[in-house]
């Protein structure tokens, strides 16, 4: 990316996963950036990364760091985004912000730039980054919604470990090895969530991510029910999500159902799905193409497949939607946000 004006950019949470990969695509994407200030806790201050050519070193985040900064890509927590998020502001930052502190706040954009990148502009400081299993679904779900209207969307995820941080990645792997050589699993992390309650995820599959509220559903599909209205800008939308944890390390995999207001073609549904920006179809049943986690890692598209009409509703289709949950499904989705605000101010 190429821009004149170049840009004092802030990343906070610089050490976590999404942080990491921000960095990364920071670099790879050549955005305009003049002065990149790397921020997280006090344990990790000190630490240098490597930016281009150069090595930064990790800064602790105080309210002071955003002095001079333009854009602060926030994903060190909801507490740390509330917190600081209003002094970045108050220092004339933009900020995108990747946990969940300012979604659904009536004042703040919830981007995915395929979706709704015209809700930018309506920003007040801050414009949010959606939940990582919202973005991908939203992303496939769009042509569908422009051409022929959706009334009911049903989901099922299939979540990677790495969607609950490095903690999470390694107790997988130190399961499986126990599991493997025949001792009994240690579960001590998942389901992440205030009780001393926990399962074993090696070869499991566990229908928990965050906690339980009142209803009966998690916050993890409470946030994929409300943000996916709040995106497609309907409130009609009916929405429902079971959100599973599954032994992979990358890549987020749903299955999908979606009820269409309109009759529809399958060949052109699968049309506008192949010509969507950020939109791969890998659909071939005759040669089992379909997409898979394994196969997303590490890619910034989100992949569909095997799409086909319902079997009960003529106006149903079924789909499968697989993305990397760390980079569309975070760190892409904040630096595809921070092109378009570097762009606008070119």
């Amino acid at each position: 990316m190429s821009s004149q004006k170049r840009f004092n950019v802030a990343v906070v949470g610089a050490t976590g996963a999404v942080g990491e990969q921000i960095i990364r695509l920071l670099a790879e994407r050549e955005f305009p950036v003049n002065e990149l200030k790397l921020l997280s806790s006090a344990r990790s201050a000190g630490t240098k990364i490597k930016f281009k050519d150069r090595e930064i070193t990790i800064e602790e985040a105080t309210p002071e760091s955003f002095k001079g900064i333009d854009i602060a890509l926030f994903s060190a927590g909801g507490d740390v985004s509330r917190k600081l998020v209003p002094y970045a502001i108050e220092h004339g930052a933009v900020c995108i912000d990747n946990t969940s502190a300012f979604r659904m706040d009536p004042e703040t954009p919830l981007v995915v730039p395929e979706v709704n990148i015209d809700k930018i502009s309506d920003h007040k400081g801050v414009i949010a980054n959606p939940n990582c299993s919202t973005i991908q679904m939203v992303a496939a779900l769009k042509p569908l919604y422009d051409r022929y209207g959706i009334s009911r969307i049903i989901v099922s995820t299939y979540q990677a470990v790495s969607g609950a941080g490095a903690k999470a990645i390694q107790e997988m792997l130190r399961q499986s090895k126990e599991v493997l050589d025949g001792r009994e699993a240690n579960p001590d992390l998942l389901p992440v969530s205030s009780l001393p309650v926990k399962h074993q995820i090696a070869f499991n599959a566990i229908p928990q991510i965050d906690k339980f509220t009142e209803n009966g559903f998690t916050y993890e599909e409470m946030k994929m029910i409300n943000e996916t209205k709040k995106i497609m800008g309907d409130e009609t939308l009916e929405v429902t999500a079971t959100c599973v944890r599954i032994p992979v390390v990358y890549g987020h995999s749903e299955s999908v159902y979606v009820e269409l207001k309109k009759d529809f073609d399958l060949e052109e549904a699968k049309a506008l799905l192949a010509d969507a920006p950020g939109i791969e179809l890998v659909d071939n049943p005759d040669e089992q193409r379909y997409p898979l986690a394994t196969d997303s890692a590490g890619k910034l598209e989100t992949f569909v497949g095997r799409v086909r009409r319902d079997l009960s509703n003529p106006r149903a289709l079924n789909m499968w939607i697989v993305s990397d949950n760390l980079l569309k499904g975070a760190a892409w989705n904040a630096v595809q946000i921070a092109e378009y605000i570097a762009i606008e101010q070119k």
